[in-house]
């Protein structure tokens, strides 16, 4: 391998959440922090070069996205999953849970409903509640530590004041990656009962062994003109902290409504340094995805091992 991902780098000290500051959300921070989708892998080599470089210019004032910051985005999700944005369809957001809070107040009013399809990712209950729509909650099913979507459960619940779902894709924390037929039926339903789908493809680089991520919005123009994606490389590639996400539609409406309220909210400026690291990762990271992904199926396959020899009563979802 050409990267050293076995390298321990101590992040204490940083004033990082994860390590750090464990006890704003639990109380202590004697804890393994395995709770946060935070690697402590270094970010690509190319990425801090990058940044350094930038950094040694020594003025770091308002920064625009140029053409070849958008050009990275579009070559990024042509060659990773076949999805062919164009240019005028991407908009900006500090990052994906922003990137939710934003969508929902420009796609509901206050009283609205939201769907999200429970266990998920908790900062989209606060993205309803915190903006002061009803939550409503589809719960997947599990069977054999396999998760599917209750689509029965989903049209009950679907009622006038309905007017968004949250799709998590890949799912997190289930760890599904859902196939093209269950994405279709989901957009059937949301296309028939007038939904709009918000889909959060931020793991979407993260896809182990011989599964495949499917855009939610390549499975037809009527499905796409119905649904805002948000993107970033932050999970990818460990920029989190940079604050630098896509959100792409090709419905020019979706598109003009949220970035009209990116707008109104005063979160419309890039990070000077998360634009280069989003542009030089997307650009140059690849070779070090690549091993990356290599090196986490190996630490999942010795995980599920170690627990069924040692612990066989914790179940672990594929």
């Amino acid at each position: 391998m050409k990267y050293n991902f076995d390298r321990i780098i101590e992040r204490r000290g940083t004033d990082c959440i994860k390590w750090d500051h464990a006890d704003l959300f639990f109380g202590r921070n004697d804890l393994l922090p395995m709770w946060v989708a935070d690697m402590d892998f270094e970010s690509p080599p190319e990425v801090v070069e990058a940044i350094v470089t930038r950094a040694k210019h020594g003025i770091y004032g308002y920064t625009a996205r140029s053409d070849s910051y958008y050009e990275s985005i579009v070559s990024w999700l042509s060659r990773r999953h076949g999805w062919e944005v164009k240019k005028e369809w991407i908009s900006h957001a500090p990052g994906v849970v922003s990137a939710v809070h934003i969508a929902i107040m420009a796609f509901s009013h206050p009283g609205d409903k939201v769907i999200v399809q429970t266990p998920v990712y908790y900062p989209f209950f606060k993205a309803i509640e915190e903006t002061g729509r009803q939550l409503i909650q589809n719960p997947l099913m599990e069977s054999g530590g396999r998760y599917t979507m209750d689509l029965e459960d989903l049209e009950r619940k679907i009622d006038s004041r309905t007017k968004i779902i949250i799709l998590c894709s890949p799912h997190n924390p289930v760890g599904r990656v859902w196939t093209r037929d269950e994405l279709s039926k989901l957009g059937e339903i949301c296309l028939s009962r007038n939904i709009k789908i918000i889909s959060d493809e931020i793991h979407s680089d993260l896809v182990l062994g011989n599964n495949r991520h499917i855009p939610t919005a390549t499975l037809s123009e009527e499905v796409s003109s119905i649904t805002l994606t948000c993107v970033a490389p932050s999970k990818t590639f460990n920029l989190a902290g940079l604050s630098s996400a896509a959100v792409i539609s090709s419905s020019s409406v979706l598109l003009s409504e949220y970035s009209n309220m990116l707008s109104s909210v005063g979160a419309g400026m890039s990070n000077v340094f998360g634009t280069v690291a989003l542009q030089t990762a997307y650009n140059n990271g690849e070779h070090w995805l690549e091993e990356l992904l290599e090196y986490i199926f190996g630490n999942f396959e010795y995980m599920r091992d170690f627990l069924k020899a040692n612990f066989p009563e914790v179940r672990v979802t594929e």
